[in-house]
């Protein structure tokens, strides 16, 4: 047996660690459905210009991603995509949301919407910080 280190490991490799403690996880976890979710909008064109990405598992609704385009900003468009992401973990069942952001993104937004900082990640990745935010919906 012999311990290697790769500075530069094949993508296979890590997907097939990544499957291996996730089929671990599923063998061992209370929740059986971990189910994708997003919201968008699109311009006329069809592009998505602005929305929202996570998933709902047991009790919670995760926010991965919430963007919108630099045309829609200021403009309360985040919010309405929020709520419509929220509302919709809440026909699923789910009854908190839990979100991270950086320094430089939306930490006072989440704030304005009921979000509340649960941990922060500090010197992340090295001089800033990561905030864990969780929502009672």
């Amino acid at each position: 047996m012999k311990i290697e280190v790769l500075q530069n490991p094949e993508p296979e490799l890590i997907n097939y660690l990544d499957k291996q403690i996730a089929d671990f996880n599923w063998a061992n976890w209370e929740v059986q459905e971990r189910k994708p979710l997003a919201v968008q909008i699109k311009n006329e064109q069809g592009q998505v210009i602005a929305g929202a990405a996570g998933r709902s598992f047991g009790n919670w609704l995760q926010l991965s991603t919430l963007w919108v385009s630099e045309q829609l900003r200021d403009q309360d468009i985040g919010s309405e995509i929020l709520k419509s992401f929220e509302d919709a973990g809440k026909t699923r069942g789910c009854i908190q949301c839990l979100l991270d952001t950086l320094n430089f993104q939306a930490m006072p937004f989440y704030k304005k919407h009921g979000y509340e900082t649960q941990w922060v990640q500090e010197n992340y990745p090295k001089t800033g910080c990561k905030y864990f935010m969780v929502k009672t919906l």
